[in-house]
């Protein structure tokens, strides 16, 4: 089926959908498509015709934009006017391997919040409204345009993470943000996970607003010896040396500031495991509890980002029970982001959840797609 490039026409492909009970899949870029449980075979609903920048207002920090708008034009339209998505959207296109193109939908609908979730928080914190087409093939919208709305249920915040298995997207406004002139990387080198994450901790606690708080073991940051704390400030240029002249009062003057090319997005996107062979998880935990956790899950490659909050670890699919049991202990959750199609309809996005959480996550789902239309089983 050619590509759909109208709300439409979504509506009536849903609605013949739902007269044959017939599931089909969400596709746009194409970038995530193997991320969570097989499809199987089933029909597709191309929406890779919904692109373009709608509405942007730079006075007023926002932007709206149809779904399948590619991150590309969205990241260099707003650096034109020196502005940027707070959540910095991470494109996992190296990461699983596609030749396709990274949306705006795409990264919403994952979740994938790159560094700059440290200071603005994830996806669902910009994400101020949409457009969609619900299971009952009825266009609806939520949220607002604006940045002040305070009414009504926050849908929004629902449909990030929801890997498209609420609705079919087919607008979406975003709160944006300045984009600082000038940044800096300073490294902790050689120091163990359990140093380099307390200094971590002590920059997030701190008033300096980093942008970025990443550690990274010497297997997969040589040359910085048994590991290294990075840390990310930003700011104009008077501004950011005395957040650097801070920086070095909370943590002494043994940092580095590294020259050259900015690490973090490579961090945030998964890049560091692009050429590492093998399943990858990302463990969500609190940043506190980074320590104990990396250290019991015992992988080879890996990494802690957002201060410890994410760890990134190459380890098999096969040990999904015990990598999902550490994470619960941390009351975390594992994601098995990249794996064999066998592997992920096997173990699954997530571990099963909760008797109540499950039935809870029913019933929203029922509320929006009660016949399961939607990206059928993707969860």
């Amino acid at each position: 089926m050619s590509a759909i490039s109208t709300q439409s026409e979504i509506v009536e492909f849903v609605r013949a959908a739902r007269a044959d009970r017939s599931p089909f899949e969400i596709v746009a870029g194409g970038t995530r498509r193997s991320v969570g449980r097989p499809l199987g075979e089933l029909p597709q609903l191309d929406v890779s015709g919904l692109t373009g920048i709608l509405k942007y207002e730079p006075e007023e920090l926002i932007i709206t934009a149809a779904p399948s708008t590619p991150l590309a034009e969205i990241v260099a339209t707003l650096a034109a006017r020196n502005q940027r998505l707070g959540f910095d959207p991470a494109d996992w296109s190296q990461l699983l391997g596609s030749n396709g193109v990274a949306t705006l939908a795409g990264s919403l609908s994952s979740d994938a919040s790159g560094s700059g979730r440290l200071r603005h928080g994830p996806a669902r914190d910009s994400l101020l409204g949409f457009h969609g087409v619900n299971g009952q093939g009825a266009a609806f919208r939520a949220g607002s345009k604006v940045v002040k709305n305070v009414t009504g249920f926050d849908l929004p915040k629902l449909v990030c993470g929801a890997f498209g298995t609420l609705c079919v997207l087919t607008e979406v406004t975003f709160r944006v943000y300045p984009r600082p002139s000038h940044f800096a990387v300073l490294a902790l080198q050689d120091v163990t996970p359990e140093t380099g994450f307390a200094a971590l901790r002590k920059i997030a606690q701190s008033a300096l607003e980093p942008a970025g708080l990443a550690y990274l073991p010497g297997n997969i940051a040589p040359g910085m010896g048994q590991g290294s704390a990075l840390i990310r400030l930003e700011g104009a240029s008077k501004p950011l040396e005395e957040k650097i002249a801070l920086a070095h009062g909370l943590l002494g003057n043994a940092m580095t500031r590294l020259d050259g090319e900015d690490p973090f997005p490579a961090i945030g996107s998964g890049e560091k495991f692009a050429r590492v062979p093998g399943d990858i998880w990302r463990v969500m935990i609190a940043p506190s509890d980074a320590p104990r956790v990396a250290r019991e899950l015992n992988a080879q490659a890996w990494l802690g980002d957002l201060a410890g909050g994410l760890l990134w670890l190459a380890a098999p699919s096969s040990d999904a029970a015990r990598i999902r049991k550490i994470a619960a202990s941390a009351q975390g959750q594992a994601m098995l982001l990249r794996a064999s199609a066998q592997s992920r309809a096997a173990h699954g996005l997530y571990a099963p959840q909760p008797a109540a959480l499950a039935a809870l996550n029913r019933s929203v789902k029922a509320a929006f797609d009660p016949l399961s239309l939607f990206n059928p089983g993707r969860l």
